[in-house]
């Protein structure tokens, strides 16, 4: 697998780096004073407008099709920029994207939502999760029942990320619950003027996710997004591709605090010395430079695969398992080198560790991370050793 970039994607993240230093990293200090001011920022108009600015620069729609307006960078170039964004320890993705299953729209649908939501002008939220159903997605209660030409659904969805801001929501419901999950459950495209509500939840970090309430919601048999019981072949399509730039933006985060971390070292002195000069610093150090170095490469063999072959779920997992737990340990010394400058909200330390913390929780836990893999080695006879 070559990983050598040509001169137009090397163009492309010095395009990143300006845009990241020149408009990202002056936001830091404004998020901190947010934080001590028990505000959230930046808010979405800040963030709109950054968007604008990364368009103007070339960054917009870096998965979408170009067809549709988009850079269809890949995602090996999506994760590199993805890693170089997110050193900004700012919350912030680029515009002209839609969730991939949106592109599994009738041609009357793409024009109601796919386009509008690559425009930025309408935003969705994907509804999958319920009280009783995260990590079992299979398991799935929520009833929509057929009704003439509708479908009257019932019930109530959680932790869906941008709940309260989505004016559409793709939401799977179970149409046939004799068929299981594999032919019973469907989605639907469900505006928010057809009657569902949200009410955000607070979070111990800036991820603010909602309940979705569905209270007989009339959904017409135009909004089912692809075919009636092939709802769950699309909810893990959209679970796999988000899973790849979580231990992406993981990277980095951990390579900006490994920067803080060795510059705070160099200047503390203790006992009459920087305390870089001390083993215990300096193996923190180390062992967060190999863990992400580590990652950094998994990501990208992850990113490799999945645009030479498309189905690199195996490699996946592996990244975003070892990514989620590898921010947290990062952070955490980093922390620890800083002391109990670390831990006030006057750094971006604790603000970034209780951001990651959700890393090892959303779209799959470590625990389903670790199950996938095992069940891909014992029963799929996935390679070992499978860069060769």
């Amino acid at each position: 697998m070559d990983f050598s970039l040509s001169d137009e994607q090397r163009m492309i993240l010095g395009t990143v780096r300006e845009f990241v230093g020149r408009e990202l990293m002056p936001l830091e200090a404004p998020i901190q004073r947010a934080e001590l001011e028990g505000r959230h920022f930046p808010d979405r108009s800040t963030l709109r407008q950054l968007q604008g600015t990364a368009r103007k620069a070339g960054l917009w729609g870096l998965l979408t099709p170009e067809e549709y307006g988009g850079a269809n960078l890949g995602f090996l170039m999506t994760a590199l920029i993805t890693m170089e964004t997110a050193r900004a320890l700012v919350p912030f993705i680029y515009g002209g994207s839609a969730d991939n299953i949106l592109y599994q729209c009738t041609p009357a649908q793409r024009e109601r939502y796919l386009l509008p939501t690559i425009e930025g002008e309408r935003q969705s939220c994907f509804a999958l999760t319920e009280p009783d159903t995260g990590s079992d997605a299979t398991n799935i209660q929520m009833p929509a029942v057929r009704d003439g030409d509708h479908w009257v659904l019932n019930g109530q969805k959680v932790f869906i990320t941008n709940g309260c801001e989505a004016d559409f929501a793709i939401v799977f419901a179970v149409t046939d619950r004799g068929k299981g999950y594999r032919g019973g459950v469907t989605a639907f495209l469900v505006d928010r003027s057809m009657g569902w509500t949200s009410r955000r939840i607070e979070t111990m970090g800036s991820w603010g996710p909602a309940e979705l309430h569905f209270d007989n919601v009339r959904v017409p048999d135009e909004n089912v997004l692809g075919e009636v019981g092939e709802g769950f072949k699309l909810a893990m399509a959209w679970i796999g591709q988000g899973r790849l730039l979580i231990p992406a933006r993981a990277v980095g985060q951990a390579q900006r605090l490994l920067e803080m971390g060795r510059e705070y070292a160099r200047q503390r002195i203790a006992f009459g010395h920087p305390i870089a000069d001390y083993q215990a610093i300096q193996w923190m150090l180390a062992d967060s430079a190999v863990e992400i170095e580590e990652v950094g490469w998994l990501v990208l063999s992850a990113a490799g695969r999945a645009d030479q072959s498309g189905d690199a779920r195996h490699a996946i997992s592996m990244a975003k398992l070892a990514g989620a737990e590898m921010i947290w340990r990062v952070a955490d010394r980093v922390l620890q080198i800083h002391g109990g400058t670390g831990y006030t909200k006057e750094l971006p330390i604790e603000r970034v560790m209780r951001d990651v913390r959700v890393y090892r929780i959303y779209e799959g836990t470590d625990e389903i991370q670790r199950r996938s893999i095992a069940r891909n080695l014992l029963e799929r006879n996935a390679p070992i050793g499978s860069w060769a």
